[in-house]
């Protein structure tokens, strides 16, 4: 049930079939309550997460205030930060609905990376695409917040610094 999960996930698209056998040992069906948190700020992040159904928020939180970044939902992944040695999760993760989602072991999932090349660069290309669209959806909602227009809407003129 679990490989059949991980073949038809939008994140491992065009894995190998032998790669696929590799990570299904790795991986169970999770589920979160509505507004249960999945992942706290600050924390060492200890597993990483294929969305399959629901979606969750991924939100900036600080002195008072909360910001949603992104939503994630089916298709999509989240913790990527479970990829570092000793850096703690810089964003918060709430289910925002009843949600599943695939979960793999940070530990195992390393393990298994350490013995496999080919794997472990085409899973941290894509853990890498996913902390540049957080990044990218990070800055789009602190622009927002101080209310800076997205580039698309600035026009076609540029100023003396964009000109170089």
């Amino acid at each position: 049930m679990v490989q059949h999960l991980l073949e038809g996930h939008a994140f491992l698209a065009g894995l190998s079939a032998s790669q696929i056998q590799k990570l299904a040992p790795l991986a169970c069906e999770v589920s979160f309550s509505e507004n249960e948190f999945v992942l706290h700020a600050g924390q060492q992040s200890r597993h990483f997460y294929l969305m399959l159904t629901g979606s969750v928020c991924v939100e900036v939180r600080g002195r008072g205030y909360t910001v949603m970044v992104q939503a994630v939902g089916p298709g999509e992944a989240m913790g990527w930060s479970a990829f570092l040695d000793g850096h703690e999760t810089l964003f918060q993760v709430r289910a925002r609905e009843k949600s599943t989602a695939l979960c793999l072991d940070r530990d195992r999932l390393r393990a298994l990376l350490a013995s496999d090349e080919a794997l472990a660069a085409e899973l941290l290309r894509r853990v890498l695409e996913v902390a540049a669209v957080r990044m990218q959806a990070t800055e789009s909602a602190l622009g927002e917040m101080i209310g800076v227009k997205p580039r698309g809407e600035l026009g076609t003129q540029m100023n003396a610094d964009e000109r170089g």
